[in-house]
């Protein structure tokens, strides 16, 4: 089970409601059954507009991500997706990243929401299931956004190792917040509070998933038809920028846009985020 406990699972809920009330935004939330399992999507916008998919990243919820890019709906109808085994309202069956599943799982969820033309917009590890989504079958999407995705470079290990994730099992293991602001620190452009508290109680409640990541192969990339464009982050020492860009340039024959983000970690700045939405929105 991906939840530690009942307790765990409810407290993220209420910051995960908690969250989503904040946003003051008009929605809907919609249960999507998938052979995966079952996953929730916050539907916000015209739905006569074109769609626009919106998938978070690695501790993440949609609520999290929608408040990243609270402009989206002037141009789009957002459809924000619970990714599985997450801290949040979908299934908690984790999927193979090894296999096309996340891809599969995800086109399953675009044509049961009757979607088509479909703008993907994926951060970090929704970066990686837009990817696959891309290698199983592109037909529903028209062009994808990808914001430090992962699956095209990783960083150094041993950064990772003491930056990251000696802070992180001293977190998991002491719960002494001063261990978790190192790893947000690391990770985070900048952080409010809130993200800290959900950062902190998904690494405390939640079983999380620390195999290997992998890298997507030149033969797949090179079959994308699918117009790209990758927003890589300077600073990031999980997904390295000008490494990313470089290999992307390489990879994918589709690449439309790359854009690197000077100085910004993993996560990006409120701003950075200001300036991606301000393409996604234009380049329709």
């Amino acid at each position: 089970m991906f939840f530690k406990s009942k307790e765990g699972k409810e407290k993220i809920l209420t910051l995960y409601n908690q969250k989503l009330k904040e946003l003051n935004i008009t929605y809907s939330e919609r249960l999507v059954d998938t052979k995966f399992g079952v996953t929730n999507v916050i539907i916000t916008g015209d739905a006569k507009k074109p769609p626009l998919v919106l998938i978070h990243g690695t501790g993440g919820c949609a609520p999290q991500i929608l408040d990243s890019f609270p402009n989206l709906t002037s141009k789009y109808c957002v459809y924000a997706v619970d990714v599985l085994a997450q801290p949040n309202k979908s299934a908690e069956n984790r999927l193979d990243m090894k296999s096309l599943d996340y891809g599969k799982w995800l086109i399953e969820v675009i044509i049961k929401l009757r979607l088509k033309d479909v703008t993907l917009v994926g951060f970090s590890f929704g970066g990686f299931i837009s990817l696959k989504a891309l290698e199983f079958n592109e037909t529903p999407i028209r062009q994808a956004f990808l914001i430090a995705p992962v699956y095209i470079v990783n960083g150094n290990t041993l950064v990772g190792l003491f930056k990251m994730f000696i802070p992180l099992k001293k977190f998991i293991k002491t719960n002494n917040q001063k261990h978790i602001k190192k790893v947000m620190g690391a990770l985070f452009s900048e952080y409010d509070d809130f993200a800290l508290n959900y950062m902190s109680n998904t690494f405390k409640y939640c079983n999380m998933d620390f195999s290997p990541l992998p890298v997507i192969s030149k033969d797949s990339a090179k079959n994308i038809k699918t117009p790209i464009t990758i927003f890589a982050c300077e600073k990031d020492i999980m997904f390295p920028g000008k490494k990313m860009i470089r290999r992307a340039k390489k990879l994918f024959p589709s690449l439309h846009e790359v854009v690197l983000l000077n100085d910004s970690k993993h996560v990006p700045s409120t701003e950075s985020f200001i300036k991606i939405e301000g393409l996604v929105i234009d380049q329709y």
